[in-house]
């Protein structure tokens, strides 16, 4: 197997990679109830927010566990210091349907899910003497608790949180344990801007930038040695397109809407086979093109440095000709995928997953190119619908987000999947990750890339050339898609719908006012002189003479 078959396997796996192309933000808790549309009424208005629950159990501080404030009842204070702490006890009946037999007396009620209304359990607390209910769900999943369109009695005055089943459980341990418990509700706020998007935006702009430049300066040696050619005369000129010598694969419009269908049946696979054991395999291919992208671009690297022994091969069974420097890198990408892979659930592994997946994109977009603008517009327009379908309206056919429940691992057991760039919130005190998925940097990055290459065959400098405004484009593209993430309150946002019309618009309106529209939208690279022909021209008519 030579270097193209291997350039190729490597294009293949970043298509399946690219379905990922989603960033959102992953919090401490899941809400599945989507009930935007539930109506609002005095007594029942409240905002849905993520309630802490901080235990103590005899005295010493315990667990805390996450919950989901109700639509009705009283507001939970935000600041831990304004929180009071309340005994904690169980209900009897547990489903607190009728009046509990024990005596409350301004203690925390923890009640089961079922057999009554919501309303109903907090109206039987309260007249029981209840300071709060925690209302435990029968799934693992939090579930916003909202009023019936009918009701009237909503004078409810303390609050009400839903908690998942397996808090619910760990609780009740507690209690059956332990002579005392006490629980502290309260809901810090959300930063509006988390640092981490800071650098999870940084971290894509550089690395389209680095892979930009990496595969302008490969096309543009190609070039010079396709110059040096011409004037030699050399036959090897013919068999040049066909030999693919550079290890480059072009993506035509065919395969830019293939990726579609064949992403969009890939997704609803991953869907519906989401389990520990898929995950596990998802980790394995992750590691398989991460080493590969990895030990690309070390050894290009290095190879600046160690000339002679990255020019130097051994043949190597079923990898054909490898150099010395490859051979001697191979195994420390090996053992750092692997230390990653057995070490991923600790809460430093996100640098590795990030290092091996940018070396993975930087390789595909060094690899894998668009020949010209048509094809770059068919492949971003197709990903744009792709996205927003599998963000937005498959909702309707799924009754979630495919897109996001597959991002996050939902039903895995796993913290999400590893095909993502991610960075802890760092001053968010709900914990959780800011993501962005390897779609949304290489889908803009195969175009923008595609500008730096023309820009320097056609000699433009970065104002008048079209990469520099490609970059800028991108930027606020993918910070207009932050903004618009916090503004929906951590909700799922389809990245591509913000960048694929600030790039390819740009892209477009910028060829159309300068006359090079035609030529990037066929050719995809400025017309060059050929020494060769002309020397044959001037031959011919010296002859004719």
């Amino acid at each position: 197997m030579g270097l193209q078959q291997v350039c190729c396997g490597i294009y293949v796996y970043a298509l399946v990679l690219l379905i990922f192309n989603n960033p959102t933000t992953v919090t401490a808790g899941d809400i599945v109830h989507d009930d935007d549309l539930a109506p609002k009424k005095p007594g029942c208005e409240n905002d849905f927010v993520l309630v802490k629950v901080q235990t103590w159990v005899d005295g010493i501080e315990d667990s805390e566990f996450v919950g989901v404030g109700a639509r009705f009842g009283t507001t939970i204070v935000s600041k831990e210091k304004n929180a009071n702490q309340f005994h904690l006890t169980l209900s009897d009946p547990r489903d607190c349907c009728s009046r509990p037999k024990n005596k409350l007396a301004g203690d925390v009620i923890m009640v089961d899910r079922g057999h009554c209304k919501f309303t109903t359990k907090a109206n039987v607390a309260q007249a029981a003497g209840a300071s709060a209910v925690l209302i435990v769900n029968n799934q693992k999943e939090l579930y916003k608790m909202v009023c019936e369109p009918d009701e009237t009695d909503l004078d409810i005055h303390i609050p009400a949180v839903m908690l998942p089943q397996d808090a619910g459980a760990s609780l009740e341990k507690m209690l059956m344990n332990s002579s005392s418990v006490s629980v502290q509700l309260y809901s810090p706020r959300r930063p509006l801007v988390d640092i981490a998007e800071v650098f999870l935006w940084l971290m894509a702009v550089g690395t389209i930038l680095c892979a930009s430049y990496w595969s302008a300066w490969s096309a543009r040696e190609a070039a010079v040695e396709q110059e040096k050619l011409f004037k030699d005369g050399s036959d090897e000129l013919r068999n040049m397109k066909g030999v693919g010598a550079s290890g480059v694969v072009d993506i035509n419009t065919t395969s830019a809407v293939l990726f579609v269908v064949v992403a969009s049946c890939f997704l609803v696979i991953l869907y519906k086979l989401m389990s520990l054991w898929f995950v596990e395999l998802l980790v394995v291919l992750f590691c398989i093109g991460g080493v590969e992208g990895l030990q690309t671009c070390l050894v290009a690297l290095l190879s600046r440095w160690f000339k002679r022994t990255g020019e130097s091969f051994i043949k190597v069974p079923f990898f054909g000709a490898v150099s010395y420097l490859t051979l001697a890198v191979f195994p420390f990408c090996l053992v750092f995928a692997v230390v990653w892979a057995v070490n991923r659930n600790f809460s430093f592994a996100w640098i590795g997953q990030d290092i091996l997946g940018i070396a993975l994109i930087i390789t595909v977009l060094q690899i894998v190119h668009v020949p010209n603008l048509k094809v770059g517009t068919v492949l971003l327009g197709c990903a744009f619908l792709y996205d927003i379908f599998w963000v937005f309206v498959s909702k309707k056919l799924f009754h979630e987000s495919v897109m996001i429940v597959v991002a996050r691992g939902d039903r895995s057991g796993e913290d999400g999947i590893p095909m993502l760039l991610k960075i802890p919130r760092m001053f968010d005190p709900w914990g959780g990750y800011s993501i962005i998925g390897f779609g949304d940097i290489l889908l803009p990055g195969l175009l923008i890339a595609f500008s730096l290459r023309y820009d320097w065959l056609a000699k433009k400098n970065l104002r008048a050339g079209y990469f520099l405004w490609a970059m800028i484009a991108y930027g606020l593209g993918l910070l207009i898609t932050y903004v618009a993430l916090n503004l929906m309150d951590g909700h799922g946002q389809p990245a591509l719908l913000y960048i694929v019309p600030f790039t390819l618009g740009t892209f477009l309106t910028l060829g159309r006012k300068r006359g090079d529209l035609k030529i990037l939208w066929t050719r995809g690279e400025p017309e060059r002189a050929c020494t060769h022909f002309q020397l044959q021209s001037t031959e011919e008519s010296n002859e004719e003479k």
